[in-house]
């Protein structure tokens, strides 16, 4: 009998799925008494829904749930493998059960692999009730769903369970002998758990496959207690949650981008390091990096800029993981750097009036004039060569078309560097004015 709790062919976190609402766990702001998701499955209120989340925070497990409590048909299909036929056949399968007086649940896993065409399909048969749709995903619904399917399902995102949260679940698989390992006879370390339920990083899949296999372990040994040691050894090379290109991917390049704008270094290498572990290519850090010192630190401290490439030219020299090092260099002292977006609102705002005034003219004085007939024309006439002038700066000279005036598109903050650049040209602009004046 242990030995077969130890050997079956069902994984540990299918054998121990939840079969009632009282045996999940998570999920609290969603499942709690009062929450509109418990009462709505209380009343058997079935409605289509999109659950959101990351792997193994119960999404399957939630819409079986579901199903059951209303005494629903339960359709299960993978977008990985489904198609449009399976869809014909499920619509005929729910109208079949329709006539008996019971509803159908169509879960779809992983619906953000369907595309526009296989997510239209189902619209019909959600519109007139035929089916009661639950998709699960993992990406961003609002990327990855069409609208018309959104606007007829409810969204509930689900997030990575907690450490305790994952605890219970491993000391209800270790001690049930019916479906998890309790019939094993095994125990485990206080310690062993804890390190598990953090390894298993708020993934319950993770976490029982990982106590699955610490059970083969100690099952072979004298005492058949998993051990620290034990369960370190099966934790060993597992990944935190990382999707490149996904929307954990873009959420974690945010984070690590404010935490630089924001000079906090601990944070910036906190993210760093996530994105590093996560399987992140180094290249990618370092080209945001050089948008970094761009957008937020600009002429406040050029340096930045400089060290932003010298960082990835580290890296391409020396690769993995001594390259990174360098990486980490330019993350810290743009974080600690002084701050200016004042390039970036300037560029946007010069960009904004190309946009608004289009093709304005360029100044006569300011036009080239290679040839005789050019300069017969007027192209350069009266244009004041700057560096003929009193500290290389032509007083009250104009560079802008005329249509636009006198605008203001860069201003210096006063701080780094750019602190002196604004003293320097608020002289230059006043010079300018005490100029134009005297015309």
């Amino acid at each position: 009998m242990a030995e077969a709790a130890l050997k079956s062919w069902r994984p540990l976190a299918d054998r121990v799925r939840p079969r009632t609402l009282a045996e999940f766990v998570g999920q609290a702001r969603l499942l709690a008494s009062g929450k509109p998701l418990r009462e709505a499955i209380a009343a058997r209120a079935l409605h289509s829904m999109i659950l959101w989340g990351p792997p193994g925070t119960g999404k399957t497990t939630l819409a079986r749930l579901m199903a059951a409590a209303s005494d629903a048909e339960f359709i299960p299909l993978s977008a990985v493998q489904a198609g449009i036929k399976d869809i014909r056949e499920s619509v005929a399968r729910a109208r079949q059960v329709a006539a008996a007086g019971h509803p159908t649940v169509l879960f779809l896993d992983e619906v953000h692999r369907f595309n526009k065409a296989q997510q239209d399909s189902f619209l019909p048969h959600v519109e007139d009730g035929t089916l009661v749709f639950i998709g699960a995903t993992t990406e961003n619904p609002s990327f990855e769903i069409i609208g018309a399917l959104l606007s007829r399902a409810r969204v509930y995102v689900l997030k990575p369970l907690e450490p305790a949260d994952l605890r219970m679940l491993l000391e209800r698989a270790l001690a049930d002998p019916d479906r998890g390992l309790g019939a094993a006879g095994l125990s485990i370390e206080a310690e062993a758990l804890d390190l598990l339920a953090e390894a298993g990083d708020g993934d319950a899949r993770r976490a029982l496959g990982m106590l699955e296999l610490a059970a083969g372990l100690a099952a072979a040994a004298v005492t058949r207690v998993i051990s620290v040691a034990q369960a370190r050894e099966v934790a060993l090379g597992g990944r935190r949650r990382f999707d490149k290109g996904g929307e954990q991917f873009y959420d974690q390049i945010s984070a690590l981008h404010k935490s630089v704008r924001g000079s906090d270094p601990d944070a910036a290498l906190y993210w760093f390091a996530r994105m590093i572990d996560g399987g992140c290519d180094p290249h990618y850090i370092a080209r945001r990096l050089l948008r970094m010192a761009s957008e937020d630190i600009g002429l406040a401290d050029p340096r930045a800029l400089q060290l932003a490439l010298d960082a990835w030219q580290a890296y391409e020299r020396l690769g993995s993981p001594e390259g990174e090092l360098a990486i980490a260099e330019a993350v810290v002292y743009m974080a600690i750097a002084a701050k200016s977006n004042a390039l970036y609102k300037g560029l946007g705002a010069a960009q904004a009036d190309v946009e608004r005034y289009g093709s304005l003219e360029v100044p006569m004085t300011l036009r080239n004039a290679p040839t005789r007939l050019m300069k017969e024309l007027g192209h350069g006439a009266g244009y004041r060569y700057a560096h003929d002038e009193p500290d290389a700066f032509a007083a009250g000279e104009r560079y802008l078309p005329d249509g636009l005036g006198d605008r203001r598109y860069y201003e210096p903050v006063a701080r780094g560097l750019e602190l002196r650049i604004g003293e320097a040209l608020a002289r230059l602009r006043e010079r300018n004015q005490d100029a134009r004046n005297k015309k």
